[in-house]
């Protein structure tokens, strides 16, 4: 199962894809299991030579005994030399690391994949918008041809 930022990919121009692995406490693993989480605003940044995620909230689990922050900041496990050449794009460029997407790898691990991305301008939205719906136009004509 994997659930993606779908508004990131709206908001955003993805330039370079990452995965990582993501520090989780007790319950958080039960409640992104069930999809109980939510990207609207989170960011990562990098701190002290280390990665955090920022406003990534995880639904606290209802039978939970400990009661954890649902927006606390997490820590990302990438390795050293990928943290230093993230922060170098992000200091020079004025780019940001979004998340895109968590999802459990085959080992039953939390990962979440990242991405360095530069913000798109309300026009570029628009042209991109317009170009789907032209596709979209073109793909119905085309079936409808097919079937005559």
């Amino acid at each position: 199962m994997k659930i993606e930022n779908k508004k990131a990919y709206y908001d955003y121009e993805i330039i370079e894809k990452t995965e990582s692995g993501i520090v989780l406490k007790g319950s958080e693993v039960k409640s992104i299991r069930d999809g109980k989480i939510s990207f609207k605003d989170s960011y990562a940044k990098v701190e002290n030579g280390e990665i955090y995620l920022y406003n990534f909230y995880i639904a606290p689990y209802p039978c939970s005994l400990e009661k954890l922050n649902p927006v606390r900041k997490r820590k990302l496990l990438l390795k050293k030399n990928e943290i230093k050449r993230l922060e170098k794009k992000v200091s020079e460029k004025g780019l940001t690391i979004v998340p895109l997407s968590v999802y459990f790898n085959n080992r039953g691990l939390a990962k979440m994949e990242i991405a360095l991305v530069k913000g798109k301008k309300l026009f570029d939205k628009r042209r991109e918008l317009k170009e789907k719906e032209i596709k979209r136009q073109l793909e119905r004509k085309m079936k409808d041809m097919g079937a005559k």
